[in-house]
């Protein structure tokens, strides 16, 4: 355990691998390029190539949402279905679409919808579904699918936590791209990506909608025309994310690093120079409606390691099976859903207390809190009345949040540190 290297985490520039270093490094003095450039528009052709279909780009994750619920036409009163056990942006686009959010509970083997209470959520007011693939555990959504079809419901599959690593789509059939990737992201009349810094690509920032509906895309291409720019001040300090990050794990090394890393990391928050990841308005509910263009020095990014995708999810795959081997070995309680995953973004463990689980570990420099645990919509510190969640709505949901332990698989967790992970939990979880 001695090449053990501390923090283990979550949170802390989770996709911040070499390569994203180099590439934040050089685009800081490439300014020209940081709005636009060939970049993006090679990241849309290996988007279309991978899925087929057509791709529209937005400043973030939400604001692709946000521009799809638009671009199908919400109407205030209209109904949007998502799951209980989701996140805070998914509920606060729907309401800036004018739309209601309803919540529909989960399976607690997949944390995805639970197809058998779907049926009881829709009405006739109900315009779209969103199908959240939870950590990168596939949701059933071709059954799914065939609902919405026979109800005239749009089907939008959220794909921020998992892309499939399965090459060109076009040299598959169907069948076999749904056996090797679940059918993620195949059955969507939208397909929502997100390249925020903890998904499965991060470009610190930025979205994607893609859509094989030519009508669809004509829209959504209008809603990427009259997004406007993200300021050069704010983009500066979006690919100065991977840097002023590695100089906080380069602090942590240090005698007494975990103080100074951490007073670095307070000190560049409150000046500025770290991008939060939600808004003060966000928290409480509230959402900008005018849409965000993705920049380029971003895209420069994503990119990078959406070409490296098939190695980034190997990784997660490798510390994923050192952490099945050891819940089979200890009979951790886990969603059987994760041994269904191509690659997992996070491993999700169930322990009795999970709130002191991660207090009494949090001790020894591991910091399993990853904004998805204590809330139905999380991060558990947000209003849920304000994103139109009512207590009780989603039992199963509400039981799995206060439960669950999620572990780190990203690319810069090695598996020396999920060796010591593992071994520090057998304490907690048998």
């Amino acid at each position: 355990m001695s090449r053990v290297q501390f923090p283990i985490h979550h949170t802390f520039g989770p996709l911040v691998t070499r390569e994203q270093w180099k590439q934040a490094f050089y685009m800081q003095f490439k300014f020209w390029k940081w709005k636009n450039g060939k970049e993006k528009e090679e990241l849309k052709e290996e988007l279309e190539a991978r899925f087929g279909e057509h791709a529209t780009f937005f400043g973030s994750g939400r604001d692709a949402l946000l521009a799809t619920l638009r671009a199908i036409g919400i109407t205030p009163g209209d109904e949007v279905i998502l799951q209980g056990f989701t996140c805070g942006v998914v509920p606060n686009s729907i309401h800036a679409a004018g739309g209601v959010p309803i919540y529909c509970d989960i399976d607690p083997q997949t944390l995805n919808i639970d197809i058998s209470k779907f049926h009881h959520t829709i009405t006739s007011r109900t315009r779209a579904v969103i199908c959240q693939h939870t950590f990168g555990i596939p949701a059933e959504a071709k059954k799914i699918k065939t609902i919405c079809e026979r109800r005239g419901i749009m089907f939008i599959e959220d794909c921020a936590h998992i892309i499939p690593d399965d090459g060109d789509k076009k040299q598959m059939s169907l069948l076999e791209a749904e056996a090797h990737a679940g059918g993620i992201g195949l059955h969507g009349d939208a397909v929502i990506l997100s390249f925020g810094r903890d998904k499965a690509i991060s470009g610190v920032t930025g979205g994607a909608v893609i859509t094989k509906h030519i009508a669809l895309a004509k829209v959504l291409n209008e809603e990427e025309k009259k997004a406007s720019s993200i300021s050069m001040w704010k983009i500066m300090h979006l690919i100065g994310y991977p840097i002023r990050y590695s100089f906080a794990k380069f602090l942590w090394k240090l005698p007494l690093g975990p103080i100074l890393a951490k007073a670095y990391l307070r000190w560049i928050r409150k000046i500025g120079f770290l991008v939060p990841v939600l808004t003060k308005s966000e928290k409480q509910g509230r959402v900008n409606v005018l849409l965000k263009k993705m920049p380029n020095a971003c895209a420069v990014l994503a990119l990078q390691q959406l070409k490296d995708l098939h190695n980034l999810n190997n990784h997660r795959r490798k510390i994923s099976n050192i952490y099945i081997e050891a819940a089979s070995k200890s009979g951790w309680h886990m969603p059987e859903g994760t041994l269904k995953s191509i690659a997992l973004q996070k491993f999700p463990v169930f322990a009795r207390d999970a709130v002191g689980l991660r207090r009494d570990l949090k001790r020894e420099e591991i910091y399993l809190d990853d904004g998805w645990c204590g809330a139905v919509v999380n991060p558990r510190n947000l209003d849920q009345e304000s994103f139109g969640y009512a207590a009780g709505t989603c039992p199963i949901s509400e039981d799995i949040a206060k439960h669950i332990v999620s572990l780190p698989t990203h690319p810069t967790m090695n598996e020396e540190q999920a060796k010591y992970l593992v071994h520090a939990l057998r304490y907690y979880l048998g």
